[in-house]
């Protein structure tokens, strides 16, 4: 039964005595006509590489979490054949642990004049932009003997958003600020700084929201029901200073606080409120301004991809005075930052009533929920050391929150799963009360 293939050159180089393996190649083909020709012939056979034709389709954006397809059109304008294993290769961050080999490598014919499309599956680990790199391809004769191997430049992009995995808790929200509107049956009275309606007393309404104009024109007691006030202004402020890189979990504070920045913009904006952001450090990282309730999610969801926490201490005065210029009237300014004592106390509180005099301020900060741990750990010497450092840790905060709020400041201080909700709650509580 004839060979062929590498099985043709294993058995060829296994009948040759062993001092011609010395010489190389070269000593081997000299002395084996056939196999010298069949040698040539696989490799004149096989396809170049050069003269193919790449072209890249499919998504150019992703959420952090899901995957994007990126297809990969790959036209042989010789007339042989391609017989080919082609390498996909991008960013080690555009895969999940150990799946980049399966994924970003392909087998493929492609007929003399044809086309042919590979898939990539691409698997983000982290946001930001993931271009692609280079496409290797090794073109095989019929033999399998020899190779043509080349790379092509094929640019393309993709964005990975982030995850917004705190959407699961706008439903809730959103029913609570529909009550807050007196759209459902649960009217709240007495609340809000904005007439809505009269209706008849019932017994437990507050007295003072009477209406004795109106009850003196008809048999029944007549009371005003409020709602909260739309088309205010919100100005969430992002510190992307070097605070925003500390890691708590698996991800780093800034990603933790772009997601209670979303929820309260999504909820926000449902409630009739107008929504900027501002992203900030030394200078201006992102901005978002003037955008409709409908398109300032997605503006801030791209706004956001690409921040990443810069290890510089942040210019409190600089930031102070870019959100004053962001938000000429009257405003709430949402500052999502460190409730860390040294950068407070050094940076913000200095500065802080410039804002708390014009704006009403709302401070969110990111727990660490392993501070939490260690300050209910007991049963050995190490555990209760790191007990009394954690309840250190979380009595430094409490004092941090409380100097803030002498000065007004709403303050919000929880762990990453709960940051979203608690934030969101806090602006329904200022819209209830009519502080917003």
């Amino acid at each position: 039964m004839a060979l062929t293939g590498r099985a043709a050159l294993v058995a060829a180089l296994a009948s040759l005595p062993v001092g011609l393996w010395d010489p190389g190649w070269t000593g081997i083909l000299a002395v084996n006509a056939p196999l010298a020709a069949a040698c040539a012939c696989d490799f004149a056979l096989a396809a170049p590489v050069r003269r193919l034709g790449l072209t890249r389709s499919g998504d150019t954006s992703t959420r952090l979490g899901d995957t994007a397809d990126v297809t990969l059109t790959v036209t042989n304008p010789s007339r042989r054949p391609l017989r080919a294993q082609l390498r996909d290769a991008w960013p080690p961050s555009t895969w999940r642990p150990g799946t980049e080999t399966d994924a970003s490598r392909h087998r493929l014919t492609v007929p003399p004049g044809e086309r042919r499309r590979v898939t990539t599956r691409l698997s983000p680990t982290r946001r930001g932009d993931r271009q692609a790199d280079r496409v290797t391809i090794r073109s095989y004769g019929p033999l399998g003997l020899f190779t043509r191997q080349g790379t092509h430049r094929v640019p393309w992009t993709v964005r990975v958003l982030p995850p917004f995995t705190s959407r699961k808790h706008l439903p809730s929200k959103l029913s609570r600020l529909r009550e807050l509107d007196g759209r459902t049956s649960v009217l709240t009275r007495g609340e809000g700084t904005e007439f809505d309606s009269l209706r008849s007393y019932v017994p437990g309404d507050d007295t003072r929201s009477i209406d004795w104009r109106a009850t003196a024109r008809q048999t029944t007691v007549a009371v005003r029901t409020w709602r909260p006030e739309r088309d205010r202004h919100i100005l969430i402020v992002l510190d992307t200073g070097r605070t925003s890189a500390g890691r708590v979990g698996d991800a780093p504070r800034l990603d933790a606080a772009m997601d209670a920045a979303l929820l309260l913009a999504a909820l926000a904006s449902r409630a009739g409120d107008r929504v900027d952001l501002l992203a900030y450090d030394r200078r201006v990282r992102a901005l978002v301004q003037g955008r409709t309730a409908g398109d300032v999610l997605p503006s801030l969801v791209t706004a956001m991809a690409t921040l990443e926490p810069e290890l510089t201490e942040t210019d409190a005065r600089g930031l102070t005075a870019t959100a004053l210029r962001s938000a000429p009237r009257r405003s709430l300014i949402v500052l999502l930052t460190t409730l860390d004592a040294a950068p407070v106390e050094e940076g913000l509180l200095p500065v802080l009533p410039q804002l708390t005099q014009r704006h009403t301020v709302l401070l969110a900060s990111v727990a660490d929920p392993h501070i939490a741990g260690m300050a209910k750990a007991r049963g050995t010497t190490e555990s209760v050391y790191e007990a009394a450092a954690a309840a250190q840790s979380q009595e430094e905060r409490r004092r941090t929150a409380d100097r803030l709020r002498r000065y007004g400041v709403t303050v919000v201080d929880a762990t990453p799963e709960e940051l979203p909700p608690t934030l969101a709650d806090a602006y329904l509580e200022l819209k209830a009360t009519g502080r917003l």
